[in-house]
């Protein structure tokens, strides 16, 4: 390849990047370039004031996490909480949603994204941002996955005056092969060119969020100009004769693939994994997590089921008949987006980030939906609004790098909640167990666990899922709720077609 491969959500998004690619710059330019435009292209998955995790691989440095999701505000009494249920419809069922002023956390994508530009890129911010910039004014044509998020997620969209202006121009709702342009969002970026993050957390803007956020939300000045982006070593595991790095504590997806993983390795080392086989690691990730989550008062205490003396306890588990009891993992949405990209001097980005479902209310002049992740149930298990201290919220984000004796083999990630863990592990077995090549290895028909129920996608035999304990949901074609992998290799790129993923190599 000459400048790099690219696999994101979007084709305007992926086309973003490769321009920076062809202009000099690195992945990490192009992954910062490609976050902001998406913010456009995928208005309904990401946004600037969401939060997000990127993986880097700088060739021959350390590879590093940059953690920018969300924190807590700090906890404050709050007399009309502007916090409250909305119903989604996804056909054949509906979700509801928590919304309002009282669901916004701290945001991190945009000062997360600039530290890491400072950090690593190459190019000015200036030049990184154009292809954002040019998409915000001109508009990103509409996919498929959407138009669709569109429609479902329109009584948040449109919850203001100003949502309804925003994203019904001509008094209708935008579909697959219009435009959504958002000019207040140029502004934005052109702004943060001048100011760097200190205009949204240290700024003019920030006055704007404290005041607009004072009736009825949590989020103030003071918690916004206390955000500060962490930066963590990879959780890293042997597989296969690869290394593969992660996401670490305190979030759980990365963990949770590792354990999955190693499982495999020590189980079946030799074995070709099929559906049965993964199920029972399924299940046996999700007792693990189950029983830790239980044990009350352990901080971190997820990252114990990789030590030896769990693993054996849960290997010996693997073939038990023992009726396990579950804490139920609540139902996520996914409203997630991830972006995988190798330069062609072997620097690697993998990077996922989400804007929740939005709260419903976009903070005037910068056309910036404000994130909901206060009000996700997945991500609230102990009740909402119910920390005693502040603190980094988690996240199923799992991006993840695969490297071999030549570098990054494999870059990945997935939008999807909780079925992060599942769609991620199953396409690196596909690749390095089942020999697939990258297209199989994301399109293949997948499956995933929750509680006593395993959620099969059209293609998959379920006779041999014929556990006692275990009832079959079929799906009858590929869905987005399966998740969404973007992966690239040195010599390909495959965007998901279950969220009209696209991928590029030039």
């Amino acid at each position: 390849m000459k400048y790099g491969s690219i696999a994101a959500g979007d084709k305007t998004t992926v086309n973003a990047a490769m321009e920076i690619l062809k202009d000099g710059g690195n992945a990490f330019d192009a992954a910062v370039c490609a976050v902001f435009t998406s913010m456009t292209s995928e208005y309904t998955l990401t946004g600037a004031c969401g939060g997000g995790v990127m993986l880097a691989y700088p060739k021959e440095s350390e590879p590093i996490v940059f953690d920018f999701f969300v924190h807590t505000p700090e906890i404050q009494s709050v007399k009309n909480l502007d916090f409250f249920r909305i119903a989604v419809d996804f056909g054949p069922a509906t979700q509801f949603f928590h919304i309002g002023k009282g669901s916004v956390a701290v945001p991190g994508n945009t000062i997360g994204l600039l530290h890491i530009h400072s950090r690593l890129g190459s190019l000015p911010l200036s030049r990184i941002l154009e292809p954002a910039i040019r998409t915000a004014k001109s508009g990103a044509i509409i996919n498929n996955a959407h138009e669709y998020l569109f429609k479902i997620l329109d009584p948040i969209l449109s919850h203001t005056k100003t949502g309804e202006i925003l994203f019904k121009p001509n008094g209708k709702r935008i579909k697959a092969g219009e435009r959504f342009s958002n000019p207040d969002f140029a502004n934005f970026l052109e702004q943060i060119i001048v100011e760097g993050s200190n205009f949204i957390y240290n700024g003019d803007l920030t006055e704007n969020i404290d005041d607009f956020m004072g009736n009825g939300g949590l989020l103030t000045r003071k918690d916004l100009s206390n955000y500060e982006v962490i930066e963590r070593t990879p959780l890293k595991i042997d597989f296969k004769g690869k290394t593969i790095i992660t996401n670490p504590m305190p979030s759980p997806g990365g963990t949770l693939i590792a354990f999955a993983l190693k499982i495999i390795s020590l189980k079946f080392p030799e074995e070709e994994i099929d559906n049965r086989l993964l199920t029972l690691v399924m299940r046996l990730v999700q007792t693990a997590r189950s029983e830790i989550i239980s044990a009350k008062n352990k901080k971190n205490s997820l990252a114990e089921i990789l030590s030896p003396s769990y693993f054996k306890r849960y290997l010996d588990l693997f073939d038990s008949k023992i009726s396990v009891k579950l804490n139920k993992e609540k139902p996520g949405s996914g409203s997630t987006t991830h972006i995988s990209i190798i330069d062609s001097q072997g620097n690697a980005a993998s990077v996922t980030t989400t804007n929740g479902e939005g709260c419903g209310y976009i903070i005037p002049g910068t056309g910036i939906m404000m994130n909901n992740i206060l009000g996700e149930e997945d991500l609230n298990l102990d009740g909402f609004h119910n920390w005693e201290t502040t603190k980094r919220m988690e996240t199923m984000m799992s991006p993840t790098i695969v490297i071999g004796d030549l570098g990054p083999e494999l870059v990945l990630g997935s939008g999807g909640s909780n079925r992060i863990r599942s769609a991620i592990t199953q396409v690196i077995l596909n690749k390095f167990t089942k020999n697939m090549n990258l297209d199989e290895a994301i399109q293949a028909p997948r499956i995933h666990l929750e509680e006593n129920i395993i959620h099969c996608e059209s293609g998959i035999n379920t006779k041999k899922l014929n556990f006692p304990w275990l009832t079959i949901h079929h799906w009858h074609e590929k869905n987005l709720f399966f998740g969404g992998v973007n992966a690239v290799t040195p010599t390909n790129a495959v965007g998901d077609t279950r969220r009209s993923g696209y991928g590029l190599v030039r």
